[in-house]
């Protein structure tokens, strides 16, 4: 075994248990030493100018999220040549951004404070990449149609009543949720036949069910127009579209009750 050799004669031993630094002896004592002997007023100014940043940190005014505006939705143009020849994906995208806009980082904005024009625009973009989608119009109709502001409703439900009549067939339970929204919510009975209206005369096909194209007839009684709730239901019962035997004579019987109230 090769004897070690004792430490050079100008650099003391490490006391047992205590780690040395490559190339000498510890250094913290050093700077400890050097710490100490810096002048007084060189420490004084440290300490000062740490203080005064504390100082200057905490009487600053906490920073608050700033919430941006939904810009313009592009124009049909744009998103196409954006779309690289996969329209479908860019129309989901494109409603996870506008769905995603009321939350943005450290900010909650209310459906009531967006810009509904706007929103109108984006989810007219979506529908025209895949028209084929039925989410936006279920988002204007349950989700922004819901909001608290009439005007900002309205706005919505026109959008649905608008883009309904390019597909009656396929877009019609969310014109029959516009109806029940300007029913029940703007109480406005006019606005909810005129939609109730549109299912019956419009949505025609195999797969519209009855109570979707009977939907006026009780908007009707609403409305405390028996009459006009009598001729439709009979117009419904010989026009063939309701084939179903129970409907049929849901709708039989509905019109003797009516018949019963209507005379005196």
């Amino acid at each position: 075994m090769t004897p070690t050799a004792p430490p050079p004669a100008d650099r003391p031993a490490a006391a047992p248990g205590t780690a040395v630094p490559p190339g000498g002896a510890p250094s913290s004592p050093r700077r400890h030493a050097a710490v100490r002997a810096a002048p007084r007023p060189v420490l004084a100014a440290l300490v000062a100018a740490l203080a005064l940043q504390v100082g200057w940190q905490a009487t600053r005014p906490p920073v608050r999220p700033h919430a941006e505006e939904l810009p313009p939705a592009p124009s049909p143009a744009a998103l196409q040549l954006a779309a690289l020849g996969d329209p479908v994906a860019l129309s989901k995208a494109t409603m996870l951004y506008v769905q995603g806009f009321d939350e943005q980082a450290g900010v909650s904005i209310a459906w009531r404070h967006l810009d509904y024009a706007k929103v109108v625009a984006w989810l007219q973009r979506v529908l025209d990449l895949d028209p084929r989608s039925q989410y936006p119009l279920l988002a204007a109709s349950e989700v922004y149609g819901s909001v608290s502001d009439p005007a900002r409703a309205r706005l919505m439900l026109d959008f649905v009543y608008a883009r309904f009549q390019e597909d009656p067939n396929h877009r019609w339970p969310w014109l029959a949720h516009a109806a029940l929204v300007a029913k029940h919510r703007l109480h406005d009975l006019p606005l909810a036949r005129r939609y109730a209206q549109a299912i019956r005369l419009q949505a025609t096909g195999p797969g519209v069910p009855s109570w979707a194209r009977e939907l006026e007839v009780f908007i009707l009684e609403d409305m405390n127009e028996l009459d006009a709730a009598r001729t439709l239901i009979g117009g419904l019962i010989r026009s063939g579209q309701i084939t179903d035997p129970h409907e049929l004579k849901f709708l039989s019987d509905r019109l003797d009750q009516l018949s019963a109230a209507h005379q005196p």
